[in-house]
């Protein structure tokens, strides 16, 4: 009987088995997740892989697992409070009514110009608005797709968002239009707006793809010397055979810790951090050696070591966005990494001292800095160009960021007076735009508003930098100076900007990433994207702070999908 009793008790087992393993198979269908290249992926929405996994590929300067350098260990710590303390004396009835109404603005414009990529480009990288046709200029995996997908979210336009998601599940990083892509804009771009509406929406699928992705441009990173090759050229990348540049832009090179950082908390693989780790090492070793010491200079030497030994530097174009990524990736790490901060206060210092000018105006305004650009020869002689590139307009938000974060009120001072330039800026010229390059000294030529004495650039791509900084100062200090200054910007940007369907100039896909959400988050709510909850990238995509009580968890998205 005892034979038979165990016998009942193993059929029993085993039949409980079958229907558990049966079940199973049944609820993983049902819920739509199945193992793609050996990992689990969600599969809702017509996930594809790409066709290459690049996970599989075995590099050819393989980092030893004993020399993986982690995220920092313990739990997040908490950050100082950046944003001002919101009273409802600070938002009464009349403002919040004002701020609906600009927002609502803004908003239609968004939707007038999603509609016009929907219609005239989908999939495609960029629209053109004044042919109505698309166009491929960063590999043809539909950069404005990816771009726009956390500004639609932000924005309510959550049916257009999850439209756009089953486009997404599809991308083949495999499927390109060229045989290269640039890490930086990949990065920035495609990396930094998947993280960023995974983030908020909580979807599975875009950080599958942010995987994939990610995976691929680990390759650029297996170099002789794992400094990165910026131009990562696929078929050069599966052999092995990469190597970094000669010269690149210090920002090619600078502007990867926060998305890295952020793929790696939220996948838990150390990897990607450890990628973009020796760079900040070199950064640190050449700081205080270079010609202009305290900052790096606009190109550096990545191969066959690293150097940084040219004489120009400046916030501007090719080096901007590496001095914005210092704040923010210590912010990303909540302080865990002191050397971020050591690298953005002592580069601070310097363009305090070197870099920021008051124009020379027939009536000095003292409230009013401008960056600009500095040619050194490292010894006594250094020579200021009083030039202004709007992409440096980046840096009052930066100082204000960076004065919340490192309780150091006198750079939120230097934020505003720079914020306060470049909108002074805008309000000299007619079309109440201000220029992409110009110069600027006392005296006044033909043609041009005192004090300019060149543009050597006159056109306005749409950029945010300017907003960018408002946006921030709106936040840190609570002043209504910097909303108004936006609305002023505003009218200027669609009375000279607009055209038909779209807007004139749209050839990048930052004018709905960046530039529309900016202005809209300026007339919103202040919760909305709270810097205390969110780092934006340099591409305005927002990801999520670790906060303490994550207990060391950094995988959790935030409020927008809670």
């Amino acid at each position: 009987m005892a034979v038979h009793s165990a016998r009942r008790r193993l059929q029993g087992i085993l039949v409980f088995a079958i229907c558990g393993i049966l079940l199973t198979c049944v609820l993983l269908d049902r819920t739509d997740i199945r193992p793609v290249h050996g990992k689990w992926y969600w599969k809702g929405n017509g996930y594809t892989p790409s066709s290459f996994d690049w996970s599989a590929r075995t590099p050819a300067h393989a980092v030893d697992p004993a020399d993986m350098v982690p995220l920092p260990d313990g739990p997040p710590q908490a950050l100082p409070r950046i944003q001002h303390r919101f009273s409802p004396d600070d938002l009464d009835a009349a403002f919040n009514k004002t701020q609906r109404e600009r927002r609502n603005a803004v908003r239609d414009v968004a939707k007038k110009s999603w509609d016009a990529y929907r219609t005239y480009a989908w999939g495609r990288d960029e629209v053109r608005p004044l042919s109505l046709r698309g166009d491929d200029t960063f590999a043809g995996w539909g950069a404005t797709l990816v771009d726009s997908l956390d500004t639609l979210w932000i924005m309510g336009f959550h049916a257009e968002f999850h439209d756009a998601v089953r486009i997404v599940a599809r991308i083949d990083w495999n499927n390109a239009t060229s045989s290269s892509c640039s890490l930086f804009e990949t990065t920035i771009r495609y990396l930094g707006g998947l993280l960023s509406a995974h983030d908020l929406s909580g979807s599975p699928i875009l950080l599958a793809k942010a995987l994939e992705l990610g995976e691929m441009l680990l390759a650029a990173f297996d170099t002789p010397t794992h400094l990165p090759a910026n131009n990562l050229d696929f078929s050069l990348a599966k052999a092995g055979a990469l190597v970094a540049s000669p010269r690149e832009a210090s920002a090619a090179l600078g502007t990867l810790s926060l998305e890295f950082t952020r793929l790696s908390q939220l996948t838990g693989r150390p990897d990607f951090h450890s990628a973009i780790d020796p760079i900040k090492h070199h950064l640190l070793r050449t700081q205080p050696t270079t010609k202009l010491p305290g900052m790096w200079p606009v190109h550096l030497t990545l191969s066959p070591s690293f150097h940084a030994l040219d004489s120009t530097f400046s916030l501007g174009a090719l080096s901007d966005s590496l001095y914005e990524y210092l704040p923010k990736t210590h912010a990303l790490l909540s302080g865990t990494d002191p050397a971020y901060g050591t690298l953005y206060l002592s580069a601070a210092a310097t363009i305090q001292s070197h870099l920021l000018f008051a124009p020379m105006l027939p009536d000095p305004q003292p409230d009013i800095l401008l960056p600009g650009t500095v040619l050194a020869n490292g010894h006594a002689v250094i020579d200021l160009l009083p030039e202004l590139q709007h992409l440096a307009c980046f840096a009052g938000g930066m100082f204000a960021l960076g004065g919340r974060l490192f309780s150091n009120a006198s750079h939120v001072d230097v934020g505003a007076r720079l914020a306060r330039g470049c909108a002074w800026a805008y309000d000299q010229f007619p079309a109440g735009l201000m220029p992409e390059l110009s110069e600027v000294s006392k005296g006044e030529e033909e043609g041009l508003p005192r004090p300019w004495v060149s543009v050597r650039d006159a056109g306005w791509r749409l950029r945010p930098e300017a907003v960018e900084s408002l946006f921030v100062m709106w936040r840190v200090t609570g002043e209504r100076e910097w909303v108004e200054r936006a609305w002023r910007m505003w009218e200027g940007v669609v009375k000279a900007a607009g055209a038909g369907e779209g807007f004139a100039m749209v050839e990048d896909s930052f004018w709905i990433a960046e530039t529309l959400k900016y202005f809209y988050l300026i007339f919103s709510e202040p919760e909305l994207i709270s810097l205390d909850d969110y780092v934006l990238n340099t591409e305005a995509h927002p990801f999520r702070l670790p906060k303490p009580g994550d207990e060391g968890i950094t995988k959790q998205t935030g409020r927008a999908w809670e």
